[in-house]
């Protein structure tokens, strides 16, 4: 495999680190372009790769062009290489909001993988949903299972607007989780914790939480049952929650994101 990333930003280092990591290709296979040539010159000193400045040259070295970049920079992106690509180039976008056909068009190109990771791809740990076109032949797909794979789990979808969903669930969702860790860290130290054994606390409690749930047949209303007992602290504790219209607050968040993915895909 061939592999040319259109930036060189936290999730395409993400992606870069977990393909060498599995092996999928060599880092003379891959090239990175991006208009940061202290990045570039980060990147190259890590993994040993080919960078460049210039979009249509890295482009041109892949068989599997990723597009790593933000929103706001795919336009002129586009406008770079557009009618430039080879037909038996597959694109990898995993440029959050922006459409299948928005890329279809700006590109002149057919063969179109959408993609959306998250942060723990960073550590293996993470999600991919994603979609094809139907120019994207079976060995592409398999091509793209893999490098997907390769920093977590994947999950493939056949409708695109389950990308613009789920861009408010595990894109946008570590942030979530982040929050709710700060916010539980910060109130163990205002009750009188040090910071260190609050931060310990916190981290082993969500992570032994996710895990048992995962490994647990019970829903997660028999669990949160199995926690409270009747007049006790976590009973108080979820009381607040509650009046404080805790889950209305997630929901609120999570289709504010939504129409934020929506709107982008313009």
């Amino acid at each position: 495999m061939r592999i040319a990333f259109i930036g060189g930003g936290n999730m395409g280092r993400a992606m870069i680190s977990a393909i060498l990591n599995e092996g999928l290709t060599s880092p003379q296979s891959i090239v990175i372009s991006d208009k940061k040539p202290e990045l570039l010159t980060q990147l190259r000193q890590d993994f040993k790769v080919f960078i460049t400045e210039d979009n249509l040259e890295a482009a041109s070295r892949g068989n599997i062009v990723v597009l790593a970049i933000k929103p706001q920079n795919l336009d002129e992106v586009m406008a770079e290489i557009k009618g430039k690509l080879n037909i038996s180039q597959l694109v990898l976008s995993i440029i959050a909001g922006r459409s299948i056909a928005t890329l279809q068009q700006g590109l002149e190109h057919d063969a179109i993988i959408r993609a959306m990771p998250n942060t723990p791809a960073h550590i293996g740990k993470g999600i991919t949903v994603w979609t094809a076109t139907e120019g994207v032949t079976q060995e592409q797909k398999e091509k793209a299972h893999a490098i997907l794979k390769a920093t977590g789990k994947e999950l493939y979808v056949a409708d695109e607007n389950f990308i613009d969903m789920s861009t408010a669930i595990s894109g946008s969702g570590p942030a979530y989780v982040f929050l709710f860790m700060e916010s539980l860290i910060d109130a163990a130290v205002d009750i009188g914790l040090p910071p260190d054994t609050a931060r310990q606390l916190v981290l082993q409690t969500l992570a032994g939480s996710v895990e048992f749930t995962a490994k647990s047949d019970m829903e997660l209303a028999q669990l949160i049952q199995m926690v409270t007992s009747p007049g006790g602290t976590t009973a108080e504790s979820l009381k607040v929650f509650e009046n404080g219209k805790f889950k209305e607050l997630i929901a609120q968040a999570v289709n504010a994101a939504y129409r934020r993915a929506k709107q982008l895909r313009g």
